[in-house]
């Protein structure tokens, strides 16, 4: 009997080990750490720096319900006084993108395929003011100005890298947004407000996941009062 027992006890061990354990998004907060340089974007060979920022990770859809450890996001968060840099790890079931874009990767409506996603509000005094930064697993992008009448084209000059591995259903994508785009005067002691978002699949019902809930009926990303808040970290 206990030699079963023993062996009971194993089988669920390994069975845990193979399978994604279910995530959770019960912090509100992700801290972005400072670098001593500019690094070199390379998802398939990420920078060792990548390591220093503690992630942030998520998998349940917009409200919250219906986790799904294989669609898990990992987001970690880096900068320097000129750049911030955000590194995308995604797990996926299938893979949904467009095969068309600008000759410099960017792509209008981009949400309409499979993407990551971060909404930056630097000044949160102007809570309907925010950027959406976007990209894909094939390395397309987009960046927009969001603001109470509309969004126009950012135009920020982001970089990105973005590395695919098919037999493993995973890819990763790193973004670097110059900080002029973000705020005119940067101050590493302000309170951003964020948020971090996947979409997958080619038609509705998609799934759409988010770090921070927005809790409306209808999948919407457009909810600043539900970001959470990224703060900056000197080393």
């Amino acid at each position: 009997m206990v030699v079963i027992a023993i062996v009971c006890l194993l089988s669920r061990v390994l069975m845990s080990q193979e399978k994604p354990q279910p995530c959770s998004s019960s912090v509100d907060t992700v801290t972005a750490v400072r670098v001593a340089r500019e690094i070199s974007l390379d998802a398939r060979h990420p920078a060792p720096d990548w390591k220093t920022a503690a992630p942030v990770t998520f998998c349940a859809d917009w409200q919250g319900l219906h986790p799904d450890p294989e669609r898990q996001t990992e987001v970690r968060v880096l900068w320097t006084s000129k750049t911030l840099y955000l590194k995308f790890e995604c797990r996926y079931r299938e893979l949904f993108v467009f095969e068309d874009s600008d000759p410099n990767g960017r792509r209008d409506h981009l949400w309409d395929r499979d993407v990551a996603e971060v909404f930056l509000q630097p000044d949160p005094s102007r809570p309907r003011y925010y950027r959406e930064f976007e990209v894909s697993p094939n390395g397309m992008w987009i960046d927009l100005d969001i603001f109470p009448d509309g969004l126009r084209d950012l135009k920020s000059g982001l970089t990105r890298s973005v590395w695919l591995d098919r037999e493993k259903h995973r890819w990763a994508g790193e973004l670097a947004i110059p900080m002029k785009a973000l705020t005119e005067h940067f101050d590493p002691a302000a309170v951003w407000r964020a948020n971090f978002y996947r979409v997958e699949g080619p038609k509705e019902p998609r799934f759409y996941s988010a770090w921070r809930p927005t809790g409306t009926p209808q999948p919407n990303f457009h909810v600043p009062s539900a970001f959470g808040k990224l703060r900056f970290e000197e080393r």
